[in-house]
């Protein structure tokens, strides 16, 4: 009886290591290939805005962060830097800095999704027709499947 326990408990906790490992791994093995450094720097150039990611806001962790450079244009959002590999990322814009999760959930409703975000070295999204980047401050990454804040910049 102790040998069927010990093999029953030995085994679901490799099952919940490997299921925890995959869903992290998953999404760094079938992302997309990055957007050229240069075609970045080039599209950044055009931009109205800019702000700076970094790791230190209350929301980002070991596993949640990102860095780099944002620039925003009338048509175009781009990232040039790293973002934490995982599932299911979109930018949105807001109307006022956020840092955590439990800032976002409440103005989400509010909040203009631009697009999903395959890439974790850099990203180019056009901003959907319509959409006036100037009557919002703030770019936020976002994980969809967890509900989960990954960064954010103010950029005006």
């Amino acid at each position: 009886m102790r040998r069927l326990i010990s093999f029953i408990v030995t085994h679901s906790v490799a099952l919940a290591i490997g299921f925890a490992l995959g869903i992290y791994f998953l999404p760094i093995l079938t992302a997309p290939s990055s957007p050229n450094a240069a075609m970045l720097e080039e599209k950044a150039q055009s931009a109205l805005f800019t702000a700076e990611l970094t790791r230190d806001l209350r929301g980002s962790d070991f596993l949640h962060w990102g860095e780099g450079t944002i620039s925003i244009s009338a048509r175009e959002i781009v990232h040039e830097g790293k973002l934490a590999p995982g599932p299911d990322y979109f930018v949105y814009l807001t109307r006022e800095f956020v840092e955590h999760e439990d800032e976002f959930e409440p103005i989400k409703a509010q909040a203009q999704r631009i697009g999903a975000v395959k890439t974790f070295g850099g990203f180019l999204l056009s901003v959907p027709d319509g959409v006036d980047v100037s009557e919002f401050n703030t770019v936020v990454v976002w994980c969809e499947s967890f509900g989960e804040f990954i960064t954010a910049a103010k950029y005006r």
